[in-house]
């Protein structure tokens, strides 16, 4: 194990640090925030200073050395190495209000600034190492979608495929984390849908839903067999390295009916209008108007990103979290950035067929979106 904390360069701690911004003195303990800021997760605090700086209050792993590296049994051993202040940033939209204010209180502050819109608004801006890494991703997730034919077995359900592309993914290196932004979604390392099930409304923010094997976690596949006429849609994790691409690709046992081709189709074609659309400075909310527009058009409305219930985006920003910023829903106030990597998923859920539609993960560039998921989009037969 590499024992110094920072496993980033200077140079690009420079470079994420600038992208922040912190106006105030800032305590970071977010797992994906951590990540970002230092390149490992660990427990404790990176400590944000308004000039730039940063240092380290650590907890556990007890070997970590260099970089500023301060250990610390508790939060109120803090003070004795920060300037007293009268406000601190803390990442209030994940961060426990007991815990909140007892770091409030350590440092003596009288004022809290909740900065995690700000570290959501710098991650969602890549660097060319984070872009780098994604593109790496990109390749292997591919790859492994290539596969996916020669792991099914007639009469399998869609928890005994999923089980088998898991298998897969890890055996190629997946972390198998599925890294996702907000205190109540939850989800294991993607989402497997056949028939009906992809019908199924789920108490997630998630474009696809499914009933889940259990209450306790109500996503995805349900444990059906996998029949004639029916599709399988496939969104797994590509976390290989800490960042995350986000890919869907549809399958079929046999033949489909004609209105289910026809959306599929109009989903490949929605994303390359998009990824042509989204030059840096595009309102998100026009790319999702875009995407209804060409869904209407074609008479799939009813369709759209859903059946029973219709998810309210067709795109959204990933890399550490699998949800990040920019958001392509109707009343988003976001615009694209050079340097946002965007996943695109125009989907529809045909009743007694299933769900169809592909999703790629693009970067954003002066010219539009580049996609870096660059599996086969049409449907491919299990048989």
């Amino acid at each position: 194990m590499n024992k110094r904390l920072l496993l980033l360069s200077a140079d690009e701690v420079r470079r994420r640090l600038l992208r922040v911004g912190a106006v105030v003195p800032t305590l970071i303990s977010d797992n994906a925030n951590l990540f970002y800021l230092t390149g490992r997760v660990f427990s404790g605090y990176a400590c944000l200073s308004a000039n730039g700086g940063i240092r380290f209050f650590v907890k556990r792993p007890s070997m970590l050395e260099g970089d500023d590296v301060i250990y610390i049994r508790k939060p109120e051993d803090i003070a004795a190495y920060i300037p007293p202040t009268d406000v601190i940033g803390l990442e209030l939209g994940s961060l426990a209000y007991n815990d909140a204010m007892r770091l409030k209180a350590a440092v003596g502050a009288s004022e809290v600034v909740d900065v995690s819109v700000r570290m959501m608004a710098a991650r969602s801006v890549k660097t060319a190492e984070e872009i780098a890494c994604m593109e790496s991703d990109g390749l292997k997730h591919a790859e492994i979608y290539r596969h996916i034919p020669g792991l099914f077995n007639e009469g399998m359900t869609d928890v005994e495929l999923q089980i088998e592309i898991e298998r897969l993914s890890r055996l190629h290196g997946c972390l198998g984390l599925f890294r996702v932004n907000g205190p109540s979604m939850e989800l294991y390392m993607g989402n497997v849908l056949t028939g009906d099930n992809a019908d199924a409304p789920s108490p997630y923010d998630f474009a696809m839903g499914g009933a889940g094997m259990h209450p306790s976690i109500p996503v995805g596949a349900c444990g059906e067999q996998i029949r004639a006429g029916k599709t399988v849609m496939v969104d797994m994790n590509g976390n290989f390295n800490g960042y995350m691409t986000d890919m869907t690709r549809v399958y079929s046992c046999g033949k489909l009916e004609s209105i289910a081709v026809k959306a599929h189709q109009c989903s490949i074609e929605i994303c390359r209008a998009l990824a042509d659309m989204a030059v840096p400075g595009t309102e998100t909310r026009l790319l999702y108007e875009k995407a209804y527009g060409i869904a209407e058009n074609a008479g799939l409305s009813e369709y759209f990103m859903g059946h029973r219930y219709h998810a309210g985006f067709v795109g959204h920003g990933v890399g550490i979290q699998v949800n990040e910023l920019p958001v392509l829903a109707p009343r988003s106030r976001s615009v694209i950035e050079e340097g946002n990597v965007i996943a695109i998923e125009p989907k529809f859920v045909i009743p007694g067929t299933g769900a169809v539609g592909i999703e790629n993960t693009y970067v954003a560039c002066k010219s539009g979106l580049r996609c870096i998921t660059n599996a086969p989009e049409e449907i491919i037969s299990l048989i």
